[in-house]
């Protein structure tokens, strides 16, 4: 992006800014945003910096109220919520009105009953964070009801730990390096893509670009990629991908079936498995189809889940052609070049955001030892490349310390974070989550900032419904979004924009300067909190005495302190940026994922019960789930294509991370709506697909099943497989009358169903739905309008 003409004139202010999806350099005049430039460390700067000129549309100028809420109290027509008008009121009123709700829950109902819902992604800022922000505000009030993992990656977090030893995120770290890639890899098979938009974010702050970079290197270097999913261009076309269409879903059927063709082609690396390996005379034995016995006979507990795997049928690639659509001689093929070649196997998220989610991330390192290249330079297992931004690009985060939390207090449960309906559904019921059994909480009030569940929540319909229990519900927020619109009471929050912040990326630190002033009557998020919690009695405890702007100088104290060749805060402020020392922007390391411990298993255990990889977990086999087995295991999902459901429901819905915006945010911004096909999200689908249908490009289409329904505008496109269709995330939520979306938002059509009682995570790929061409004047999108607002003067 570059600056229009007169940007460098005296008139023009430039300043920097951090955000998930890189840093900018942004040039206003007068408070507004004329330009915004990819910042000069960038090589390959994001589209999406374009969103931020529309900091100011679709505001929330004012705090407001929904008028039944105002009118009745606490619990007044819930099922109101979305349609009710709101009452602007003035701060004093309404921090009045927050802090008196938050008194009365917690008197009456204790802490327990207050949900506190903030995802984090709404600000790349350390210290402005808003889920930092509310959890410090919400500890030093006694605690709520928090949530655990994230929609992102919930099962792969969850089952990290019983295979490695380690957290998911502390994987992340250790990944192989994309210069070993370029010099050892012959093959690098990705499971599930490895998609370049998802590659350009990075939660917490995004530096400097270098993934098209790094897959050109390694494409020129000989690497060879393998790109299995159902879209053949969630590749970069410069890599030249070899694309196997799979049915989505089945990624662990394919594996099975190619471990299966490994072991009994006398291929398998038994030395390896042998000594580095626990549990593979159990998995073998389930793969081979030699009963339960043979593959659990030795464990003594109950095994409730022996009904829900097949441990009879031999998981040969004959048996993977017919679950994942690929022809079994492609299996055979497939298993014989990864034996004969160093080879990376690869898994993106999107895998394990599905029914039995957990079962990708450990079958593929089930694959990778059976090949026995796990630890070996260019070879191995792999995560995350192709999920978020630089894996593997040699670049060490920069550590910015954040706003302080204090210790979370005991009292207040943790729910799995894609558990808020049931959570608010089944009050004082059990659930099970991770080994551990607990009770949902009698939830009263629900404060949310930062994040919109109208967004990455499945099942929206029965979201709303679940959504009219709460007695009241406060919202924190800078725009008109769909979780403002379904608030009681809504604080206009401002934009990164209109505050002074410090980013940290991979190898920078960004000097984040307000660019105009705060639209309306919002106020940044520390303001709010810190209002609340003198009206609360804790007042200094939140602020200890200090400014936003104190806080910031602060954080960055706190980092140079560890850093002494870090800048002085002012030269700092005044630069924009500052280097993180060491870092090279194109590092050239040698960190090989699971080195140390494949050189020397013994000195250098990993963190499990038997110090190995495991393949088989005593102790996820003691918590005797039926929809968990104690080994990566193929098991039936509760529909799929081949499958349970796809009698009526023939397509399979692929809802991605969009490529025009981050999430949902700035959904109504020029980016987004630059790529809506009839005004609403497109959908695309092979030409085949659509020919049966009698669609055409262009036209209005209806996505549904038994869940519910969205409009989309068709995109005909054979980059996506006959069975499949591609709805992006993100639309804002757009109810009709009847429940169907009409900004196209995938999740009115996506299950509410946890991945296992293991992860509890969201099962937003396993979705069937059936496409029809929309007959008659579709209904306008009203979503992108703020609801109806009565002015202060006249309340």
């Amino acid at each position: 992006m570059s600056a229009p003409d007169g940007a460098t004139a005296p008139d023009v202010r430039t300043t920097a800014m951090g955000t998930h999806f890189g840093s900018f350099l942004v040039d206003s005049r007068d408070g507004e945003v004329v330009a915004v430039r990819g910042h000069p460390t960038d090589p390959e700067p994001s589209h999406l910096g374009e969103s931020l000129r529309h900091f100011a549309e679709n505001r929330v100028m004012r705090p407001a109220v929904r008028q039944s809420w105002l009118a009745d109290g606490p619990g007044a027509a819930t099922h109101l919520r979305g349609d009710d008008p709101f009452v602007e009121i003035d701060w004093d009123t309404a921090l009045d009105l927050v802090a008196a709700e938050l008194t009365r829950v917690r008197d009456d109902h204790g802490n327990s009953s207050i949900f506190g819902g903030s995802y984090g992604w709404g600000s790349a800022g350390r210290f402005g964070l808003a889920s930092s922000q509310q959890h410090r505000f919400m500890r030093f009030f006694g605690g709520c009801t928090d949530q655990k993992g994230t929609y992102s990656s919930a099962a792969a977090e969850a089952i990290f730990p019983y295979m490695v030893g380690t957290s998911y995120h502390g994987g992340l770290a250790r990944q192989t390096s994309w210069s070993v890639i370029c010099e050892h890899t012959e093959l690098f098979v990705c499971f599930g893509g490895m998609r370049a938009s998802n590659s350009h974010v990075t939660y917490g702050g995004q530096g400097p670009h270098h993934h098209n970079d790094w897959v050109a290197r390694a494409s020129k270097t000989g690497v060879q990629f393998v790109n299995v999913g159902p879209l053949r261009d969630d590749f970069d076309k410069s890599a030249d991908a070899r694309w196997l269409p799979i049915r989505p879903g089945t990624d662990v059927a394919l594996m099975a079936g190619i471990i299966h063709t490994l072991v009994t082609d006398g291929l398998a690396d038994e030395d390896f498995l042998a000594s580095r390996c626990h549990g593979w005379d159990r998995l073998r034995a389930h793969l081979l189809g030699e009963g339960f016995a043979a593959a659990c006979g030795d464990w003594r507990g109950p095994a409730p889940w022996a009904s829900a795997v097949d441990y009879d049928t031999p998981k040969s690639a004959q048996w993977a052609a017919e679950v994942t659509g690929i022809e079994a001689d492609d299996i055979v093929s497939l298993a014989h070049e990864m034996a004969a070649k160093r080879t990376l196997v690869n898994l993106s998220l999107s895998t394990q955001r599905a029914h039995h989610g957990e079962q990708p991330y450990w079958m593929a390192l089930a694959l990778a030892c059976v090949l026995g290249q796990v630890g070996l330079p260019g070879g191995g297992y792999a995560f995350s490349f192709g999920t978020q931004g630089n894996t593997g690009a040699g670049q060490t985060r920069a550590r910015i310390p954040g706003l302080p939390v204090p210790m979370r207090q005991p009292g207040p449960p943790t729910i799995a974070v894609s558990r808020i309906t049931e959570m608010l559904e089944r009050p004082l019921e059990p659930y099970d989550f991770d080994g551990r059994r607990g009770r949902f909480p009698d939830i009263r009030l629900v404060y949310w900032s930062g994040g919109n569940p109208f967004h990455h929540h499945q099942d929206l319909n029965r979201l709303m419904r679940a959504w009219r229990r709460p007695e009241t519900i406060v919202v924190q927020e800078p725009f008109w979004s769909p979780v403002a619109r379904r608030a009681d009471i809504v604080l206009s929050a401002t934009t990164p924009l209109e505050r002074n912040d410090i980013g940290g990326a991979e190898t920078m630190l960004i000097a984040m300067a307000a660019v105009a002033e705060p639209v309306g009557e919002s106020r940044d998020d520390y303001w709010i909190f810190a209002h609340l919690a003198e009206r609360l009695g804790f007042g200094e405890q939140f602020t200890e005495g200090r400014t936003a702007d104190e806080w910031v100088e602060v954080i960055y104290e706190i980092h140079r302190a560890a850093d002494p060749q870090a800048p002085t805060y002012e030269e700092f402020r005044a630069e924009g940026y500052a280097m993180a020392p060491g870092k090279a922007l194109m590092g050239e390391p040698t960190q090989v994922y699971l080195d140390a411990f494949r050189a020397d298993p013994e000195g250098k255990p990993l963190r499990t019960p038997s110090g190995r990889i495991e393949l088989w977990s005593e102790t996820i086999a003691g918590y005797g789930y039926d929809d968990c087995p104690p080994h990566p295991a193929w098991m039936e999902p509760f529909e799929r294509l081949g499958g349970a459901g796809s009698d009526r429901w023939p397509l399979h819905l692929v809802s991605n991370q969009p490529r025009a915006r981050l999430h949902s945010q700035y959904d109504h911004a020029a980016p987004s709506q630059a790529t809506k096909v009839a005004g609403r999200e497109p959908v695309r689908m092979h030409p085949a697909t659509a020919a049966a249908r009698g669609i055409a490009d262009g036209d209005v289409v209806r996505l549904y099943n038994d869940r519910g329904a969205c409009l989309a505008g068709a995109v005909v496109d054979d980059s996506v497989m006959p069975e499949a269709v591609q709805l992006s995330t993100g639309a804002w939520y757009d109810p009709a009358a009847d429940g169907t979306c009409r900004a196209g938002n995938p999740n009115t059509l996506t299950a509410d169903v946890g991945t296992s009682r293991l992860a509890q995570g969201p099962s937003a790929h396993t979705c069937l739905v059936e496409v029809e061409r929309y007959d008659g004047e579709p209904p306008p999108v009203e979503s992108y309008s703020p609801p109806e607002i009565i002015p202060l003067t006249q309340s």
